[in-house]
C-alpha cells in the first residue's frame, strides 16, 4: 500500500517520534506491507515520483525462498530436511545468494560471542514452541530431552565446502538445523536499502518489524529519531524509555517481555541459549543495537539478550562500529539503563 502523508510510527521495540509533519512532504513515499510475518514500511524521498512496490515486494519473496523456515521448499528447509546437507549448486550462482550472506554473518557472530549466538539452535527453538512447527507451549519440561536436542546443537557441526566450483553445506547429523530468524529480518531490512540507493534514494528509513535502517535526513531535514519502548509486559507500543538519532545507521531491538508465555506461573521467553538449551531470562529486558548494517544489529541484539548485562556490555565495548543501549531490571524492580560509550551523546542527556 502506498501512502503519501505521515503519522506516527509503532514498531516492535522502537518507536519513530517524527515522522509527524507540520507542513506536506509531498516528495516522499510511504510503502507498506507484510513480509517475514510482519509488517514493513518503508518511507523515501523521490523527486521522480517512482513506487518502488512491486519490486520491493519481489525482492521480499525471494529472500524468504531462501531463508524462511515457514517454507517448505526454501534452501534453509530443505538443510533441515536433509540427511547430511544441502548441494547449494555452483559457487558463483545468484540461486543462494541471501541465504549465504545470513550463513557467513551468523558464523561469524557465532564466533565473536564465543557460541552465544547459534542458529544451530533450531531444534531447541522447535521444542519450546517458538519455531516453525507452531507455538505449543511446554507443559511439563524434560530436560533429557533438551540434552538430546543439545547433541544436534553447535555451528561446528555444520560446514561449508567447495568442490569444483560448487558448494556443499554439510552436516554431521540429520537432526541439526538451522534458523536464521535472529539475523534474517536484518538483512532483509539492509536489502530493501541497497535496492533503494541503486534506484539514486538517498533519504529513506526502511522498518521491517521493528528492525530499521534509516540513511539521510527525514521530511523535516533532520535525522531520523527512533524512541525504544519500555521493556514492559503489557505496555502499550508507543511508550517509550528514551530515543536516538538515526544518523546513517541500522538498530534492532531484542527483548523478552513480548514474545514468552507462561505455564504455572512459570515464563518462558522466545530467548533460548544455545548454551544450557533453555528459555533465557536475566536481568536484562531489552537490547537495542546500532550498526551501519541491519543485520549484523539483528544478531548482536539477540546475543546480547543471551549473555546478559555485564557480558553483552563487555563484548558491545570490545565490537567495532557497535553501540548498544541496554534497559535491564534493578533489585528493587525499577528500570536500569546502560550504554556503550560510543552512545554515551545519544542517551546522556535524557539519563540525567
Amino acid at each position: 500500500m502506498r501512502i503519501r502523508y505521515f503519522f506516527l510510527i509503532a514498531v516492535s521495540g522502537l518507536f519513530f517520534t517524527d515522522c509527524r509533519q507540520e507542513q506536506p512532504a509531498d516528495d516522499y513515499t510511504v510503502l507498506e506491507g507484510q513480509t517475514m510475518g510482519t509488517y514493513y514500511r518503508i518511507t523515501y524521498q523521490d523527486e521522480k515520483d517512482r513506487d518502488f512496490q512491486s519490486a520491493l515486494d519481489s525482492l521480499f519473496v525471494r529472500i524468504n525462498l531462501q531463508v524462511s523456515t515457514y517454507i517448505d521448499s526454501s534452501v534453509i528447509s530443505r538443510f533441515n530436511q536433509s540427511a547430511d546437507g544441502l548441494d547449494l549448486g555452483p559457487a558463483d550462482a545468484e540461486a543462494n545468494d541471501h541465504f549465504l550472506v545470513n550463513l557467513v554473518l551468523a558464523r561469524e557472530v557465532y564466533e565473536r560471542s564465543g557460541g552465544a549466538f547459534d542458529p544451530t539452535v533450531m531444534p531447541l527453538v522447535n521444542y519450546w514452541g517458538f519455531g516453525y512447527t507452531g507455538k505449543d507451549p511446554i507443559r511439563s519440561v524434560d530436560s533429557l530431552k533438551v540434552d538430546s536436542l543439545l547433541e544436534f546443537v553447535g555451528f561446528d557441526k555444520v560446514e561449508l565446502i567447495s568442490r569444483d566450483n560448487r558448494l556443499f553445506l554439510k552436516k554431521q547429523s540429520p537432526g541439526t538445523q538451522l534458523d536464521f530468524s535472529a539475523c534474517a529480518k536484518g538483512y532483509a531490512v539492509d536489502e530493501a536499502g541497497r535496492f533503494l540507493e541503486k534506484h539514486g534514494i538517498s533519504n529513506y528509513l526502511v522498518d521491517i518489524g521493528g528492525e530499521a535502517r534509516g540513511r539521510g535526513q527525514n521530511p523535516k531535514g533532520a535525522p531520523w529519531n527512533i524512541g525504544i519502548n519500555k521493556p514492559v509486559e503489557g505496555a502499550p507500543m508507543n511508550e517509550i524509555e528514551t530515543a536516538a538519532p538515526l544518523k546513517d545507521l541500522s538498530v534492532a531491538t531484542s527483548g523478552n517481555y513480548r514474545n514468552f508465555y507462561e505455564v504455572d506461573g512459570r515464563k518462558f521467553s522466545h530467548t533460548i541459549n544455545p548454551i544450557t538449551g533453555f528459555p533465557e531470562r536475566t536481568t536484562l529486558l531489552s537490547s537495542s543495537v546500532f550498526h551501519r548494517d541491519c543485520i549484523t544489529a539483528d544478531a548482536y541484539a539477540t546475543t546480547f539478550m543471551v549473555l546478559g548485562l555485564e557480558r553483552a556490555m563487555a563484548l558491545a565495548e570490545e565490537l567495532p562500529d557497535i553501540e548498544a543501549f541496554f534497559i535491564y531490571a534493578k533489585p528493587d524492580g525499577a528500570l536500569g539503563e546502560a550504554y556503550t560509550s560510543g552512545a554515551k551523546a545519544w542517551f546522556e542527556k535524557q539519563t540525567n
